[in-house]
């Protein structure tokens, strides 16, 4: 669960906390011979479901309260233990009371777990998917607040009797998390959303609740986030829509996934206002497929420079918007990230949590599910099936295709691990959020099986060789300048200092990287510019041409964020040539240069699977590219869309076609 988009929620709570139970899950995963028909299996996360009591109020109530006094909630973590896991709360947890700092269940988790087996009952027919969807929803609308000056908004934290804890330790904002919009609010609004949806066929009764606690959610949304429609906000002298929830395309988009699933049950002018406003919002946080981060979704206005896995549903929920819509506008969005930063994502590792703007932090569900869930919600909106050869190979995240080459899901038993660190180490507890994610893939998975069938069939990430970067203070680079490394670490406010440092180059200064790459490369220097004027740099190959200019400063206003100036890469007119050189930057005013993010023209991903190995090529230039010729299989090259552009056999050179992809089998 989110708290933050720079930090994740404290460690798991300590083992003993009252209330935690025995599994009946497996504690390891390991890749299924044969294996279950549906990748799909919720017992782990019906695991985690526990009844929670209901005292109505003048402020929280839910459906049938006086007669189903109790519901079903998720809870938050689940600490593998020996050869089961345990289920815990957030925050600290006191003994004499059994509460924790923050609580046993929270609304987001709720509102997913609810998505989930709405999902699963949809596509499966279980009726146990139904009672469970059921009371989830049930369990979240209580967190609705519905009378007084926050009605309509939601409070995050409830512990096991099921008493409402709005300010949590360690704290939540908004606090109390029901005075404002929220990431939670905006989840609630995709459960009620798909929940309206489920049951509008199958039992009107509760179908009208949710549709009328969808209204009071829009009764929220519309006297803020949705009453500065049309508004725009100041992000380093950048003007973006303050319409947003929670200044987030992340947090919008999973409002808009729900909004998406209610217009399509039916006529409702507000669900369909909300949806096309908050759907413009998302499409004008895109970016350029040729600038940073690659025609990527930026998530949020507070920082032109940190983009993060965790909350990546904006292109999902941009192509079923324009989908429902008929907007070409907003899937063209959808497709530069899907299309364009995906296989970037895909050849640089996997799917870090976080580009601030270099791709750090563990690999998750949640960071994993997003791609693949942009690759095939792009592909059902008319992009080509390239996207959906991408989604397997996203999707082979959960069978191994990590940088710990483990499988991190399980067929047999519905755990998803917790994670993937960056040096390989495999967090094996397996809470909420993770096994909402895990089984949001598999239903995305089991709904397209020739998908799932690549997916399966992937073993190990065997190679890769995207974004890699260069840190200025290990450069060559003339007596007056100084590395400086911040007291307050790496972190600046708006992103992170590769290295925790940076090079202070003065004007009539310069630095020298020694550069050997196989392939011509793109150069972004990372500067951390200044908010005035500060002079440019010039960048050159020494003893030959001149490579392009970047800006020391001149951002304009820092408007909302955290502190002036940005740190984010700049492209350079020109890519260096492949073999050794050195690049030299000049600078004739006050540079603060972080790194060179370096960019191959064709990066790669090299799997191992069951079968023949799979290889990914990603192209970055505007120009085809030949690669060296196939030793067996088959190629077939796809522009950025998806679009088929031609098939290469065995003994034939790779062709990529500019700006796009290239998948061989």
């Amino acid at each position: 669960m989110l708290t933050s988009r720079r930090t994740f929620l404290a460690t798991l709570a300590a083992a003993g906390a009252a209330g935690a139970v025995g599994a009946d899950a497996a504690a390891a995963v390991a890749r299924p011979s044969g294996g279950p028909t549906r990748l799909t299996n919720l017992d782990h996360l019906r695991f985690l479901l526990d009844e929670v009591p209901l005292t109505p109020s003048t402020a929280h109530t839910t459906f049938r309260i006086d007669a189903e006094p109790v519901a079903l909630a998720p809870w938050t973590y689940a600490d593998a233990d020996g050869g089961s896991f345990r289920r815990v709360g957030g925050g600290t947890f006191d003994p004499a009371t059994g509460y924790y700092g923050q609580g046993a269940f929270n609304a987001d988790d709720i509102a997913r777990a609810a998505v989930v087996f709405l999902r699963d009952w949809q596509a499966s027919g279980d009726t146990r998917s139904r009672t469970h969807a059921y009371e989830n929803l049930r369990a979240l609308a209580y967190l609705q607040t519905v009378d007084g000056a926050n009605a309509g908004r939601v409070v995050l934290w409830q512990q096991f009797d099921g008493t409402l804890n709005p300010s949590a330790e360690p704290v939540e904002l908004p606090d109390p998390s029901d005075s404002a919009e929220s990431y939670w609010l905006a989840r609630t609004v995709w459960a009620f959303g798909e929940g309206y949806a489920g049951f509008a066929g199958e039992d009107l009764e509760f179908a009208a609740f949710l549709r009328d606690r969808l209204h009071l959610a829009l009764d929220a949304l519309e006297e803020e986030s949705l009453s500065r429609y049309g508004e725009f906000v100041t992000s380093d002298g950048v003007d973006l829509p303050a319409w947003l929830i929670n200044g987030g395309a992340d947090a919008t988009a999973e409002a808009v996934l729900g909004l998406v699933a209610a217009h399509a049950s039916g006529p409702d002018d507000r669900v369909g206002a909300a949806l096309e406003r908050y759907a413009e919002g998302i499409a004008a946080m895109g970016t350029e497929r040729a600038q940073w981060p690659f025609g990527a979704v930026l998530p949020w206005t507070g920082s032109l420079g940190f983009w993060h896995a965790w909350g990546g549903a904006a292109p999902e929920a941009l192509a079923l918007a324009g989908d429902a819509l008929g907007r070409d506008d907003l899937l063209e969005v959808a497709l530069a990230d899907a299309g364009t930063f995906t296989p970037l994502v895909l050849s640089s590792g996997g799917p870090n949590n976080a580009w601030a703007p270099l791709p750090a932090e563990a690999q998750i569900a949640y960071g994993a599910h997003g791609r693949v869930a942009a690759a095939l919600a792009t592909a059902d909106a008319g992009g080509g099936p390239g996207l959906r050869e991408l989604a397997g190979l996203a999707a082979g995240w959960f069978f191994g295709a990590n940088t710990a080459g483990t499988v991190v899901y399980d067929p047999a038993t519905g755990v998803t691990f917790d994670g993937v660190e960056t040096d390989g180490r495999i967090n094996r507890n397996s809470g909420a959020e993770s096994t909402i994610h895990g089984q949001l893939t598999m239903l995305a998975l089991d709904a397209h099986p020739d998908v799932a069938t690549l997916a399966r069939s992937i073993t190990s990430l065997r190679a890769y060789s995207g974004v890699t970067a260069l840190d200025a203070e290990t450069a060559r680079f003339s007596s007056g300048c100084t590395v400086v490394t911040p007291s307050g670490g790496a972190w600046m406010g708006e992103g992170n200092l590769s290295g925790g440092a940076y090079l202070q180059v003065p004007a009539g200064e310069w630095v020298e990287f020694d550069l050997d790459a196989e392939d011509e490369t793109f150069v972004y220097p990372i500067v951390w510019r200044h908010e005035a004027a500060a002079g440019a740099a010039r960048w050159s190959i020494v003893g030959g041409p001149d490579l392009g200019l970047t800006s020391n400063g001149g951002t304009g206003a820092a408007g909302l964020t955290e502190v002036p100036g940005s740190l984010v890469p700049q492209a350079l007119d020109e890519p260096v040539p492949a073999g050794a050189v050195t690049v030299r930057c000049e600078s004739d005013g006050d540079l603060r240069l972080d790194a060179l993010l370096l960019r191959p023209h064709v990066a790669a991903a090299h799997y191992d699977t069951t079968g023949a190995d799979v290889v990914l090529y990603v192209n970055a230039g505007d120009r085809v590219t030949l690669s060296p010729a196939l030793a067996g299989g088959t190629a077939r090259a796809y522009t950025s869309t998806g679009k088929q552009r031609g098939q290469m056999r065995a003994g034939r050179k790779v062709r990529v076609v500019e700006g796009g992809f290239t998948i061989s089998r």
